[in-house]
């Protein structure tokens, strides 16, 4: 034994072998629980530092990324007219111009119908609702263990009122000039933009997915069909669900005689882009010039009517013309519209549910046509 103990291989071999265990020593320290919990810690970091850059450059190129996104909306939206049109023999260039034309003139017509609905009638409007809130207050003071909200109530009232007498509420209308200068030149974008969308949009796709090759260019050809399925399904189920509920409403506020109908009508289709707080919005308004006009009877049968069309959206509407495509919790729509809002305004809190919708589209074709991620996949069944 000692002969094979001497020998210079050996001996070369137990000299490597200790040479490579004291190099591994130090990563030994990652390899326990600690370390791992460390080095998933440090991915965490790194990930939100590129989260935080990437949102801070979108924050500071808002005029070029929201004219983006709304274009790629607008573009998956009319997808299927763009690829009729196409199947009936039409060129491309002469249907992307239809089909842009069709766009800034539905666009163009919900403008204008929002300002002559609203141009006349606004002064009105905000007197009917101020009028409403205070008659709100003064219906809270009377009631019994309420002094603390009532005081509350009269604070926010007078902190409006002061803000819209101020200096800064005119300076703030003076900002409005480059608010519009930059609206003009994301408008602009947009349709530009949009063009491209239209006419070169497979093409444009396909030259992004060149990098990839095998399972990863399927996968990426999956995530792009479903991308355009969710973000289409949203804007004209959305869109649809809009004008049902505006009308549906404006029936209502015309049988109850309540004033400003039109005006009110508008905003309950544009609010309602914003799910679950804009239809919120649109029936506390309407109640309050329901109720400064005909009284708190009025107020509850508009609140009557607005809960009604509520749940005719939610129960038939959406599921018929969504499907499934846009099956989100209520949390997570809470959730992606309070971070939109946060991060984008009111424009982010439109464009946040698309955005997951989208996103949670790609998970779940991931793994294959139907089949989502595996760490997405339900592991047992949910009861119901």
């Amino acid at each position: 034994m000692g002969l094979f103990r001497n020998d210079p291989q050996t001996v070369r071999l137990e000299s490597q072998d200790v040479e490579l265990k004291a190099s591994k020593a130090p990563w030994s320290l990652w390899a326990d629980g600690f370390g791992k919990l460390g080095i998933r810690a440090i991915q965490i970091i790194v990930v939100v530092i590129v989260a935080a850059g990437v949102i801070i450059a979108n924050q500071q190129l808002t005029v070029v990324t929201i004219p983006l996104v709304i274009a790629l909306i607008l573009a998956c939206a009319f997808a299927p007219v763009m690829g009729w049109m196409r199947g009936h023999g039409i060129p491309s260039l002469l249907a992307t111009i239809l089909t842009l034309l069709a766009i800034v003139l539905i666009l163009g017509g919900i403008g204008w119908l929002i300002v002559w609905a609203v141009r006349n009638q606004w002064d009105d409007l905000y007197a009917q609702a101020q009028d409403g809130f205070s008659d709100l207050v003064a219906w809270v003071q009377t009631l019994p263990f309420f002094d603390a909200v009532a005081d509350q109530l009269d604070e926010f009232g007078s902190t409006v009122t002061d803000f819209l007498t101020s200096s800064q509420f005119g300076s703030g209308a003076l900002a409005g000039v480059g608010a519009l200068a930059n609206f003009v030149t994301g408008f602009v974008l947009m349709v530009v933009v949009l063009f491209f969308f239209l006419k070169d949009g497979p093409q444009l796709w396909e030259f992004l997915l060149r990098p990839f090759r095998g399972e990863n260019y399927r996968r990426a050809q999956r995530i792009g069909a479903k991308t355009v399925t969710v973000l289409g399904s949203y804007v004209r189920g959305t869109a649809t669900v809009a004008a049902v509920d505006a009308i549906g409403i404006l029936i209502g506020l015309l049988i109850l005689q309540v004033p400003l109908a039109v005006p009110l009508a508008v905003l309950v289709f544009l609010l309602a882009f914003i799910p679950i707080v804009g239809a919120t919005l649109a029936g506390t308004l309407a109640a309050l010039v329901a109720l400064v006009a005909n009284g708190p009877l009025s107020a509850l049968l508009v609140v009557g009517v607005v809960v009604l069309v509520n749940q005719l959206e939610g129960n038939f509407l959406q599921p018929v013309l969504m499907g499934r495509s846009m099956k989100l919790h209520a949390f997570v729509i809470l959730i992606a519209l309070t971070v939109g809002t946060v991060l984008g305004g009111i424009v982010g809190a439109v464009l946040a549910v698309p955005i997951t919708a989208a996103v949670w589209g790609a998970i779940s074709v991931w793994d294959g046509d139907g089949v989502p991620a595996r760490w997405a996949r339900p592991k047992k069944p949910v009861a119901s």
